[in-house]
C-alpha cells in the first residue's frame, strides 16, 4: 500500500527527518525533560514496568533506533523494528546490533498474528491519514499478543495540522480512544497526558492490552 505520505517520508523530506533526530539516550531524554518535565526513561520505566526484559517488542515506525537504543538500555532483549525509509534503517542497523529490522510499513506487518507481547509506536500514527488509520492499527492489533504502547500528538477531535509548511502530513486526536473504538477486546491499562512546557500542545502516552491475555499478562 502507498499512501502519499509514504512517498514523503520515503523520499529527500524523510531523509532530513532522520538526519535531524539522530539522538542517543542521553540526548533523548533531555529532549523530554525540555518539553515535558519528565525524561522518556522514566516515562517508560511507569509504563512498562510489569513488562518482562525478555518480551517480544516491535516498534512500528523505527527511524533510526532511538527509541529501541532506550529499550536496549533499559534491559529489554528481544527488540524488533519496522520502518518504510531505507536511508533510516541503514543508520538503524548500525546503532543496535541486537535488535531484528526490517524495511516494511505499518499497512503490512510482516510477522505472524499475536507473534510479539507488545507493539509499539511514537510519533508514528499522527502522519498516518485519517482513512488509513483503521488499516495501520488493525495490523498493529493484529500481531500483539497483548499490549499496545503508544505515545502520539493528542487531540479531543481529529484535528490537521501543518507541519513544517506540508499538509496531509499530520493529524492529532485522542488515539487510545480509536484503538478502543475499533477494537473490543482492548481495554486501557494506563494513559497519561503530556502538556508541552512552552506550548499549548499536549501528547499522550497510553498502554493497552487484549483483554483475553489479562490473566497470562498479569
Amino acid at each position: 500500500m502507498k499512501t502519499p505520505q509514504i512517498e514523503t517520508w520515503t523520499g529527500e523530506f524523510g531523509r532530513e527527518y532522520t538526519d535531524r533526530n539522530a539522538l542517543d539516550v542521553a540526548q533523548l531524554d533531555a529532549f523530554f525533560a525540555k518539553n515535558y518535565g519528565v525524561t522518556r526513561t522514566v516515562l517508560n520505566q511507569e509504563f512498562l514496568s510489569a513488562i518482562p526484559k525478555d518480551a517480544r517488542i516491535l516498534e512500528v515506525g523505527c527511524n533510526m533506533g532511538n527509541q529501541l537504543l532506550l529499550l536496549e538500555g533499559m534491559g529489554f532483549s528481544n527488540l524488533h523494528g519496522i520502518e518504510i525509509q531505507a536511508y533510516a534503517l541503514e543508520k538503524a542497523q548500525t546503532r543496535l546490533h541486537g535488535a531484528t529490522l526490517k524495511e516494511a510499513t505499518a499497512f503490512d506487518i510482516p510477522y505472524p498474528d499475536s507473534y510479539f507481547d507488545l507493539v509499539f509506536t511514537s510519533g508514528v500514527l499522527i502522519h498516518v491519514a485519517p482513512q488509513d488509520l483503521p488499516r495501520a492499527v488493525s495490523e498493529i492489533h493484529r500481531c500483539t499478543r497483548s499490549h499496545i504502547w503508544g505515545l502520539e500528538y493528542h487531540s479531543k477531535e481529529s484535528t490537521e495540522v501543518n507541519y513544517r509548511g506540508h499538509e496531509q502530513l499530520l493529524w492529532k486526536m485522542d488515539y487510545p480512544k480509536f484503538y478502543l473504538e475499533q477494537f473490543n477486546d482492548l481495554e486501557l491499562v494506563k494513559s497519561r497526558l503530556l502538556p508541552y512546557l512552552e506550548n499549548a500542545n499536549t501528547d499522550s502516552m497510553y498502554l493497552l492490552r487484549k483483554k483475553a491475555n489479562v490473566a497470562q499478562a498479569n
